[in-house]
């Protein structure tokens, strides 16, 4: 993921050699992972949530773990940028992949399992002001005017949407999809005062590893093994593990890293509050589900602060001297960082 090329009027390295292919990344990343709410839901109506999870993230870092190693040869960098993870790499890589793949979509997975993907997705849209909350007692950042009022707003739809919870009776799940996204919140800002490894493509494959073994782990632990019954999961399921493996993970994290090479900061964020809307479509439109005035108010109340929240963080940042291969700090703008994988 070169950066190559001029600078942005928001400071940010831009290749404008080829604009139309840095558009179709970005189109994937606003398509393949608002979709992948849809593949959660489809896929965790037959298979165990957990054991779901675990094995996407197992197979996918595995797939691209070697990738990434040899990527990290290959890149500019220092001679220590470019050598093997060590002990303390895969710790940290560890602690993050917990917090944001075990905790964070194995929780959305579970959610799933009773929540509409829509109604999901629009409560995990609600990691940014995660990431306000817990950034102010490990990164010691103040909470200004507009921090404040994007959180109000923010709590506002999130007050609205537990309301609607509460009334159809899925009150458990929505409590467990807000935890998963803290936790993603949460790890994101513990990442940056962690030694993860500094290429994004390997720190993202260490995690992976990490969060898709301990899923397995507590899939197994829990007894969703046994409760399998695998000669009664359809086609569609499968189709959807492969949908979250390839296309989910893999695919779409490289083009998210492409668009950030070749486009704006401001622009590739804009997937923060897109991604909501085409998961809410796609499961109007492809599981016929319902989506009320009250999950629309606070659908738009949530986008709303993430909008705030993100113009908030283009404003603050400043770009960073990058190497070859690397992503940034200043450009892992909530809620995706180095780590983008996800929550979807």
């Amino acid at each position: 993921m070169p950066k190559n090329g001029i600078m942005a009027n928001n400071g940010t390295a831009v290749d404008t050699r080829s604009p139309a292919l840095s558009w179709l990344a970005l189109g994937v990343v606003y398509l393949v992972w608002g979709s992948t709410y849809l593949a959660i839901r489809v896929g965790v109506g037959h298979l165990p949530p957990l054991l779901f999870a675990g094995t996407r993230y197992v197979i996918a870092g595995a797939l691209l773990y070697p990738i990434a190693l040899r990527a990290t040869a290959n890149s500019r960098g220092s001679a220590r940028d470019r050598t093997k993870p060590g002990a303390r790499a895969w710790l940290a890589g560890a602690v993050i992949g917990i917090l944001l793949l075990f905790a964070g979509n194995g929780g959305v997975t579970f959610g799933e399992t009773t929540l509409p993907s829509g109604f999901a997705a629009v409560l995990v849209a609600t990691v940014p002001l995660w990431m306000i909350v817990f950034a102010w007692p490990v990164q010691h950042q103040r909470v200004t005017f507009r921090t404040a009022l994007a959180l109000a707003v923010g709590l506002g739809g999130v007050i609205i949407l537990v309301g609607d919870g509460t009334a159809s009776g899925r009150i458990s799940a929505v409590i467990v999809v807000l935890g998963a996204a803290a936790a993603w919140g949460f790890g994101s800002v513990l990442s940056h005062r962690l030694a993860v490894p500094s290429h994004a493509m390997l720190a993202a494959a260490i995690e992976m590893l990490a969060g898709g073994v301990v899923l397995l782990a507590v899939g197994a632990g829990s007894g969703e093994f046994s409760r399998i019954q695998w000669s009664s999961v359809p086609a569609t399921s499968w189709i959807a593990l492969a949908y979250l493996i390839g296309p989910g993970s893999i695919l779409a994290f490289t083009a998210y890293g492409y668009a950030l090479s070749h486009l704006p900061v401001t622009t590739v964020s804009t997937y923060a509050y897109v991604n909501p809307v085409v998961a809410v479509l796609a499961g109007i439109v492809f599981l016929g589900e319902q989506f009320s005035w009250r999950e629309g108010l606070g659908a738009a109340l949530v986008l709303a602060s993430v909008v705030i929240t993100l113009h908030r963080s283009h404003r603050a940042s400043r770009p960073a001297p990058v190497r070859d291969g690397e992503i940034p700090e200043a450009e892992m703008l909530p809620p995706e960082d180095a780590n983008a994988l996800s929550r979807r």
